[in-house]
C-alpha cells in the first residue's frame, strides 16, 4: 500500500485517466462529461472561495472583479465576457477549441455566480487565510479533473500554448507574462489585490502538480 507521502507525490506531466477522451475534442463519453462539468464547477467554487475570503483573489478574477466595478456587472457575467474575449484571440494563433473550451466559458462563469452568496465571508484574517489555502487547493483539484478529460483547453490556457507556438518563448514566460498583464489591468481597475494573491501565484503550480499525481493513482488510464 502507498504511503500518505507517496500519495502526495507530484505528477511532472499531465496524466491520462479512465475518464480522458480520446482523439476527438467533442465526441465524450458519459463519464468523461460528468468529470469535466464537476471540474469544472469545483474550479469556479475554488474562486469563489478566494472572493469571499477578501483578501486577494487569482490574476484572471483580479481582472473580472475590476470589469465587474467597473461595468456594473457580476463577477461570473465579467468572467464569460473576459473568457469570450480570450478565445477570440485564438483566431490570429489559428487554436481550435473543443467541448472542454466552450463549457470552461460557461461552468465557471455560471459556478462563481452560484457560489459566492453560498460560501461564507469571514472577516478574521486566520480565517480568511485558511478560506484562501482551501480555495487553492480545490482549484487545484478541480484543474486536475478537468484538464485530464483531454477535450481541449479553456481560453486561457490556449492562449498561452498559442503565443508558445508562435513566438517561441518559453510556455512558463510566456503564462507569466499574462499574468502579470491581466493583473496590473485588473488592479488598476480595483480588481482586489493581497496576500491570497500571492499565496495564489505561490501555491497553485504545486496544488495542480501533486492533484495530477492523485487522479493518475486513482484512477489510471489502463489501456
Amino acid at each position: 500500500m502507498a504511503s500518505f507521502g507517496q500519495w502526495l507525490r507530484p505528477a511532472l506531466t499531465v496524466p491520462k485517466t479512465s475518464w480522458s477522451a480520446g482523439d476527438s475534442n467533442w465526441k465524450v463519453s458519459p463519464k468523461t462529461f460528468f468529470v469535466l462539468i464537476l471540474g469544472l464547477w469545483l474550479f469556479g467554487t475554488g474562486e469563489a472561495l478566494l472572493i469571499d475570503a477578501s483578501i486577494g483573489q487569482s490574476p484572471w478574477t483580479v481582472l473580472a472583479d475590476g470589469l465587474a466595478k467597473t461595468l456594473g456587472m457580476t463577477i461570473g457575467q465579467t468572467t464569460f465576457l473576459t473568457s469570450v474575449i480570450v478565445l477570440l484571440l485564438w483566431i490570429p494563433l489559428k487554436r481550435r477549441p473543443g467541448l472542454g473550451t466552450v463549457m470552461n466559458i460557461l461552468v465557471i462563469a455560471v459556478a462563481i455566480d452560484v457560489m459566492i452568496p453560498i460560501l461564507p465571508s469571514p472577516e478574521n484574517v486566520v480565517a480568511q487565510t485558511v478560506q484562501v489555502l482551501f480555495g487553492i487547493l480545490l482549484t487545484g483539484i478541480a484543474s486536475a479533473l478537468y484538464i485530464t478529460c483531454n477535450v481541449g483547453p479553456g481560453p486561457r490556457d490556449g492562449l498561452m500554448t498559442g503565443l508558445n507556438e508562435r513566438t517561441g518563448v518559453r510556455v512558463g514566460r510566456v503564462r507569466t507574462g499574462i499574468e502579470v498583464v491581466v493583473l496590473t489591468i485588473g488592479w488598476l481597475l480595483g480588481g482586489v489585490v493581497g496576500i491570497g494573491t500571492l499565496l495564489f501565484a505561490l501555491l497553485i503550480g504545486q496544488s495542480v502538480a501533486i492533484a495530477f499525481g492523485l487522479v493518475e493513482r486513482i484512477s489510471p488510464h489502463t489501456s
